[in-house]
Formats: structure tokens, sequence, C-alpha cells
């Protein structure tokens, strides 16, 4: 199994992040890779994740030259990671670490886990914004997941590499993923309140990229066909 975190700018929190989930990870052994990818940071971030992938052969760190978003942090990750299945955790430490084994126990029935945050320790503000944009992808794509943008998910590399990169691609991997037939389900999972750092996103960003990427995402499910075809043998 690889656990992917992209990390940009997360040098007041990046050191308690790696302990605890080296820590939470330990009764896995070597049969974990954590790989992190370091989308540009400027903050120091990046010298210190060095640090640890030398104090850590568990660690395999990827670096952007510059920040280019989320997206294609994550799929870097992916692209780099050694194993077919993946996990998904976010950054900033709200992720809990101890989620990941519920995310495997949960791929043994399913291609694709997506974690919803029961109990979300974000302001209403936060919260209202993304119970919105939420409803906003529910409603112009037909899905019907209940926290798309929990950043804990698990999924499988050789499906997830096979799709097309686009900027916001990683709001909509499950739509995405079930389109190639890919199965997927939802678990619950915890949410902590961020210690340290501050939020990257706003709620009218957000919503302003969200409306731009659904659209898209809509007119390509529509376009969608799923071919299936089978060689006839005499």
């Amino acid at each position: 199994m690889s656990v992917v975190i992209p990390i940009y700018n997360e040098i007041e929190g990046v050191d308690a992040l790696l302990e605890e989930l080296l820590s939470v990870l330990a009764p896995l052994g070597d049969g974990v890779e954590i790989v992190l990818v370091d989308d540009g940071s400027t903050d120091g971030t990046r010298e210190r994740l060095h640090d640890w992938r030398k104090k850590d052969a568990r660690i395999t760190l990827v670096e952007h030259e510059c920040n280019v978003g989320q997206s294609a942090a994550m799929l870097t990750g992916f692209q780099f990671a050694a194993a077919e299945t993946l996990v998904t955790l976010d950054g900033d430490g709200q992720s809990d670490p101890r989620d990941v084994f519920a995310v495997l126990k949960a791929m043994q029935g399913a291609d694709v886990v997506c974690g919803i945050r029961a109990r979300r320790r974000d302001s209403v503000w936060r919260r209202w914004g993304s119970r919105l944009a939420n409803a906003v992808r529910n409603r112009l794509t037909g899905e019907h997941l209940a926290d798309i943008c929990c950043p804990v998910k698990g999924l499988r590399k050789s499906q997830v590499t096979r799709l097309k990169y686009f900027n916001g691609i990683h709001r909509f991997l499950p739509t995405l993923l079930r389109l190639e037939g890919a199965t997927v389900v939802e678990i619950p999972v915890n949410h902590r309140p961020r210690a340290r750092g501050k939020s990257k996103y706003t709620n009218l960003g957000r919503l302003l990229v969200t409306w731009q990427d659904v659209l898209a995402v809509r007119w390509m499910i529509r376009r969608h066909r799923r071919i299936v075809a089978r060689r006839i043998e005499d």
C-alpha cells in the first residue's frame, strides 16, 4: 500500500503530521510506502521533507519545481507510488491516519473508497460552502456522494493513472472512475480541526472553480460511452 499526501507550505505542522503517521502505520512494517509530494513549497517545508526522507526508508519524496495545485500533486503521487493500492490523506493534519486501516478493509470489496467526514471540525461558513459545492457537483453529474471533497480516499493505481489529467480532477475521481466501471463505496472517517497553518482555499474561490469544472465533467459524462467487446472464436 502507498499513502499519497500532497503538501504545500505546511512548515508549522509537517513534523507532527509525519511523526503521527509513521507511528500509526508502524504495524504495517515494510508493507507501506508514504509518498510525499511537495507542490513547490517556499516556507521551508521542502527542506524539512528532505530530512524526513533521510530518516525513514518508507518515505518516497517527489517535488514539483513550482506550485501547480492539488490535482497535479495527487496524480504525481499516484504515478510515483510503488503499490497498486493507494490511500490519500491531506497534508494539513486534519485527516486521521488511523482511518487508513478502515479504507484498506473497505477496499477488499470495492475499487474506490470515499471518506465521509461525519463530524467536520471546520467553521460554519466553511461547512456551508462545502455542502453547497457538494450539492452542485452531485446535481450536475448525477452522483450521490455524501462528501466528494473528503481527502481520505482509497484508489487503485492501475485505474486512476489511466485518467486524463485536468486541473481540478481530484474533485471528480470517484465519478470518472465509476464511468470506467469501478465500484465505489463510502465509509465514515474522522475529521480534526486544523491545529497549525492555514487553509489554501476560500469558499468563493472553490465555488467558482467547482462551477467551471463540473460543467466540463457533465459534458464528459454525457458524451462518454463505455465500449465492451469480445472476440468470437470458432
